[in-house]
């Protein structure tokens, strides 16, 4: 067994394992939750949608906002339990390679040396920021590819606290041109819950509840404007509506969608598919212990692509990442617009790169060509 420990340290989930190793042994959420049946805040040992616990309502404690470390005392207390339940390693005779936010301030930078090697007293650590790596990823599973070819790609990471562009060029991530949008998975579920709150049932404080909700259901959409008028019909003409249940506590303690298969009719529309007359649709009352959605499955990720829509002043994706290639040296941009690399949660709504291809190639020079891949599983 190899006595390096490899630790993604994100804002939303910490992925840990031994070094060596394909796949990560540990996937948690980097939390604290306190479900209404317990008086203290417990450790997650699996992901919150594999817990047989009844979340609703829980509340959770974070020791990161915005991307970036704000809470040593709470990420000590997470990684003690990961290190000595989880991956049971010993520190003192391992050595750890710890992914970092880039522009990470000297003072948490300190605070997480200290973590590390007065805490748990680990030999030795290595700091890596996680474009640089997701190229090095890439570039071992692809080694005849265009991106181990040409030793340059273009990271875009749509994670848990931001979405963020970054060049890498011989393995480097180039700082000066790294663009980041202060959107992530994280205002995604809060804008959703903020969509269902006012529509149907206020799930302000069901924020677990809300993260399934939009796992399960919400995709981007290729057309909103003709998507729009699809989800004002109502009947079996509306593609898009679907009924969440919403856990009891007896029966079931999870939530889960009515009818899988009518969540999944949208996947027959085809871009560019127009839709006759729509009828405006009149309010139902949802029955208890459930509610409908229509177009916030859509409208939630259409955050990421035009933030502007929602009041929002920050760039869409598309623009961010054609200011990161231009912020680069110009012989690099025809290459960097080959090799988009997608990595992030935010990334695995269906039709994603889709939709990205099609916002993204009338910003970009007719005669270079628009390639984007995600990352393997």
């Amino acid at each position: 067994m190899s006595n390096v420990v490899v630790l993604d340290n994100g804002g939303g989930f910490i992925k840990a394992g031994q070094g060596g190793e394909r796949n990560p042994a540990v996937v948690i959420p980097n939390c604290l939750y306190r479900p209404l049946t317990s008086k203290k805040f417990l450790h997650p040992t699996t992901t919150f949608s594999s817990s047989p616990d009844d979340l609703t309502s829980a509340a959770i404690r974070r020791p990161i906002d915005r991307g970036y470390l704000i809470n040593p005392d709470l990420q000590r207390d997470i990684w003690s339990h990961l290190f000595t339940s989880l991956l049971h390693v010993t520190p003192s005779s391992s050595s750890l390679l710890l992914t970092e936010p880039l522009f990470s301030l000297p003072s948490i930078q300190r605070s997480t040396d200290e973590l590390v090697f007065e805490d748990f007293g680990f030999s030795s650590l290595v700091v890596a920021d996680s474009p640089s790596l997701v190229h090095l990823y890439e570039t071992s599973c692809r080694p005849c590819g265009l991106v181990s070819e040409a030793q340059c790609s273009l990271v875009v990471d749509c994670g848990f606290s931001f979405t963020q562009a970054s060049p890498v060029f011989q393995n480097i991530t180039l700082n000066y041109g790294v663009k980041r949008i202060d959107l992530g998975g994280k205002a995604l579920t809060n804008y959703l819950k903020e969509l269902v709150s006012y529509r149907a049932i206020n799930v302000m404080d069901e924020t677990l509840l809300m993260d399934d909700v939009k796992e399960k259901l919400c995709f981007v959409s290729l057309d909103v404007e003709r998507d729009l008028q699809f989800a004002r019909k109502h009947g079996k003409d509306n593609l898009f509506r679907c009924t969440y249940v919403l856990p009891d506590g007896v029966t079931h303690t999870k939530g889960y969608v009515k009818d899988p298969e009518a969540a999944k009719r949208h996947l027959a529309l085809t871009d560019g598919a127009s839709p006759s007359e729509a009828i405006e649709t009149k309010n139902e009352t949802d029955q208890l212990g459930e509610f409908d959605l229509t177009n916030e499955r859509f409208l939630v990720p259409e955050m990421i692509f035009q933030p502007a829509d929602l009041g929002m002043n920050e760039a869409g994706l598309a623009e961010c990442i054609v200011r990161a290639v231009n912020a680069c040296h110009p012989y690099l941009h025809p290459v960097l617009y080959q090799s988009i690399i997608l990595t992030g949660g935010s990334t695995l709504f269906p039709r994603f790169v889709e939709r990205l291809e099609k916002d993204l190639r009338p910003l970009v020079p007719d005669d270079y060509q628009v390639n984007i891949t995600t990352q393997e599983e």
